[in-house]
């Protein structure tokens, strides 16, 4: 599975910007598809996931501001980021990932720059 995300930005608080992750393969096949971010020297961290049933979770710090979709024709994902705040500029990552039995395989696009100015 190869993910090519895009989207990300410059913008000032309070603005908006949408993420897109485009999958290579069909998202049927996938078992969820996600949104991760990362700041220097802090690890990883979930912003927001769906699943092939289209359950989302949320990072609490982005609940009612970040909405993540998808469009199962053209095999993408989104997330729409509102209200942004300068502790949400990171790169972020989209994520996919795959279960076979009771293992995991996660596939990881390239980053995408999200900077919040203040």
């Amino acid at each position: 599975v190869q993910l090519q995300a895009s989207g990300g930005g410059l913008v000032q608080a309070g603005g908006s910007l949408r993420l897109s992750c485009a999958a290579s393969v069909s998202i049927f096949t996938i078992n969820g598809m996600g949104w991760y971010r990362q700041t220097p020297g802090k690890q990883r961290e979930l912003v927001a996931t769906i699943t092939i049933g289209s359950s989302t979770n949320y990072a609490d710090s982005v609940k009612g501001r970040f909405t993540i979709s998808r469009d199962n024709a053209k095999n993408t994902v989104y997330l729409q980021m509102n209200s942004l705040e300068p502790e949400d500029t990171a790169v972020y990552y989209c994520n996919a990932w795959k279960l076979r039995g009771m293992v995991r395989y996660d596939y990881w696009g390239q980053g995408t720059q999200v900077t919040v100015s203040s």
